[in-house]
């Protein structure tokens, strides 16, 4: 599956021929350079390392930085494999923008936004006592019954209460790339990408 390590970097709106006009995520998307390829025969699976972002030699370990000297590219901040990807890479090259096409639908995988310690309300929509989302008089913002009583005497997992919301690991699928800005190495894409702004996101076709 292809795919290009890129940061999102926030949101703007694009008309299209129309003129109607589409709200769109700006994604930054490469260069990525390919730091290893890995086979079948070599390492058991077919694989294609990237890395994104330069940074500081002295922010990175030893090994990792004989490594990017091996593949004759700068430190990167992220390193990321996708398997079985799609063309004849070698280590050096560089995977661009333009693996995308305008109009094709990519699935984005991210860090959602962390929410920290949530209540059912907020964590999984609950409506509050009588629809009342406000106010603490009856706590009625209050979870309610979480389990049965002396049989089975316990609460079952998954049941869905208070906790620590977000900072999870997000694929949202089918999303469509609306414009390529090959020179820029940008793509924009229309739908909910995970993430906060500046946050590294993983882009597959």
């Amino acid at each position: 599956m292809s795919g290009i390590i890129g940061k999102k970097i926030g949101m703007t709106s694009v008309f299209d021929e129309n003129g109607k006009n589409i709200p769109v995520t700006i994604v930054e998307a490469g260069p990525c350079a390919v730091t290893q390829v890995k086979t079948e025969d070599t390492d058991g699976y077919n694989a294609l390392q990237l890395a994104y972002d330069d940074q500081s030699e002295k922010n990175v370990s030893s090994a990792m930085l004989g490594h990017f000297k091996k593949a004759k590219t700068a430190p990167k901040r992220k390193v990321i494999e996708f398997r079985d990807f799609d063309g004849d890479y070698k280590v050096g090259d560089e995977v661009k923008v333009d693996l995308f096409e305008e109009g094709e639908f990519i699935d984005v995988i991210g860090t959602s936004k962390g929410k920290g310690f949530q209540g059912v309300m907020k964590r999984h929509g609950f409506g509050g006592v009588g629809d009342r989302t406000h106010g603490q008089g009856d706590q009625e913002r209050a979870p309610g019954s979480i389990g049965a009583a002396s049989d089975p005497s316990r609460v079952f997992k998954g049941v869905k209460m208070a906790g620590r919301t977000g900072g999870s690991r997000v694929k949202t699928q089918n999303l469509k790339v609306v414009k390529v800005l090959t020179e820029k190495n940008m793509i924009l894409i229309t739908g909910s990408v995970p993430g906060p702004n500046g946050s590294y996101v993983i882009v597959e076709k």
